[in-house]
């Protein structure tokens, strides 16, 4: 490997989708950021960087923009990851959102100055088949039809404010409700719907899942217990083969109905039972605690 002083995230994907987003999170983060880089540019701009002592960490944006540059992106990609430590985050989101995030903005989708009589719906399926390329080449990819602009950056801070790449297991547990649809990028995902609601309880209604009330009534169950014993002995199970892969995230998903009451209360127990029993913090994301 050419260099071990330097950490590269490329990040790229749909427009819309959330790359802006990514990128500035990640320049919170540390990260010396540089957007609409042409992929024939990122080698000598790296090669240039690379023995900077005040930059460790580099974030990179590519889109449709650098539609002229993407025939070779595959191999130019592939040839860099041999040379540094990187990693490829690709982000996309279904159509519909697409469509709905354009007419909210009233930006104009990159690929329609291009082609004028063209629809949003097929400009954004136009620029998909362009970017596949990228996709291909991308050790992750996001969904980010349920995440609004802030969770995304909390889940980018969260899975990149602390890590360094290819090195440990960074785990991430979401809290979610499966009446707002579950998120697209989980590794595990487990349902909590089976047990006792307190939403169906006047006082605890009002109240979050994180709340002593709340997480009492959900915790204390003996369903539950039976539930937390299986699941964290299947996370004691597979945590370690995970690491021994050399797998650098995993996403767990909890959800419930709304979100707001069972799963945000079983992910806190199983956040607190991961760390205490791998010695790994997890990040915690109640995705729709507060809606």
């Amino acid at each position: 490997m050419e260099s071990c002083k330097i950490e590269v995230v490329v990040v790229s994907g749909l427009s819309g989708a959330g790359k802006t987003v990514a990128l500035r999170a990640l320049e919170d983060i540390g990260y010396f950021c540089i957007d609409n880089l042409p992929i024939t540019l990122i080698d000598p701009f790296l090669s240039t960087v690379k023995n900077e002592e005040d930059i460790k960490r580099i974030g990179i944006g590519v889109d449709i923009r650098e539609k002229f540059f993407l025939s070779d992106a595959y191999n130019i990609l592939s040839a860099l990851k041999s040379r540094y430590k990187m990693e490829i985050l690709f982000l996309e989101a279904e159509k519909d959102v697409m469509v709905r995030r354009y007419k909210e903005t009233r930006r104009p989708h990159p690929m329609l100055p291009l082609n004028k009589s063209m629809s949003m719906e097929a400009a954004i399926e136009e620029e998909r088949a362009c970017l596949s390329v990228i996709r291909d080449a991308s050790d992750k990819i996001i969904d980010t039809s349920n995440y609004t602009p802030h969770q995304l950056r909390h889940l980018i801070i969260s899975t990149h404010g602390n890590v360094v790449l290819n090195q440990g297991l960074n785990i991430t547990v979401i809290s979610f409700g499966y009446k707002f649809s579950a998120p697209q990028d989980i590794d595990l995902l487990f349902d909590v719907r089976f047990l006792p609601n307190p939403y169906f309880i006047p006082e605890l209604k009002p109240l979050k899942g994180t709340d002593a009330a709340v997480s009492d009534f959900v915790l204390k169950r003996d369903e539950t217990r039976e539930f937390l014993a299986r699941m964290t002995s299947l996370l004691d199970f597979l945590i370690p083969y995970y690491k021994r892969e050399g797998r650098t995230y995993l996403v767990i998903g909890i959800g419930c109905t709304g979100g707001r009451h069972r799963s945000p209360a079983i992910v806190e127990e199983i956040a607190n039972h991961v760390k205490l029993q791998h010695g790994i913090a997890p990040n915690i994301i109640h995705r729709d605690m507060d809606l």
